[in-house]
């Protein structure tokens, strides 16, 4: 199974993906990001404004993600944005098609707070990519709608947004892709 962390920078996707792997057993991050930074060495050539917009990328994460479940069983957590709905649409039909159970959560947080968190960064302060991405996110917030489940992380501890997605994962799980 795939539990997959979307919303913007600072909804504390990655800070909750790390809570919610010590909840549940078997159970791993896969970052997809390295997926775009390997294609950086290959795609160079390519200017693009974010890696997802290369095909390959989300190709390659299906794969990668029906190989190492594959390889290992148990639940992958996946935090990573995607803004951009086609981009969604694809990576769905490919881990649907490849009989891959989705969980699809979206973490939510109120412009204040986002800020706060992007400028309080402990890594990347006032990060300027971050908050240039805030408008895509926003565009994005009506069909993440339809698609996911969102949980407003304003006033949340990352423990207690784990604790909510672990028990509406289990609550919701389809059977073991692997059965």
């Amino acid at each position: 199974m795939i539990i997959w962390l979307n919303g913007t920078f600072g909804a504390g996707k990655t800070t909750t993906a790390q809570e919610l792997i010590a909840l549940l057993p078997d159970s791993r991050v896969f970052d997809t990001e390295e997926v775009g930074i390997m294609l950086r060495h290959v795609l160079s050539s390519e200017k693009v404004r974010d890696f997802q917009d290369w095909q390959p990328w989300r190709g390659l994460v299906v794969a990668a993600a029906a190989q190492i479940l594959d390889y290992v069983g148990g639940t992958l957590v996946i935090p990573q944005s995607v803004l951009v709905q086609q981009y969604w649409q694809e990576i769905h039909e490919g881990l649907s098609s490849a009989g891959i159970p989705l969980q699809h959560f979206v973490l939510h947080a109120e412009r204040d707070e986002l800020l706060r968190r992007i400028e309080s960064d402990p890594i990347m302060p006032n990060s300027s990519w971050r908050l240039a991405h805030l408008e895509d996110y926003d565009a994005a917030r009506s069909w993440h709608r339809r698609v996911a489940r969102v949980i407003d992380t304003t006033d949340l501890r990352p423990q207690e947004v784990a604790m909510r997605i672990a028990t509406d994962a289990a609550r919701t799980s389809p059977p073991s892709w692997n059965d």
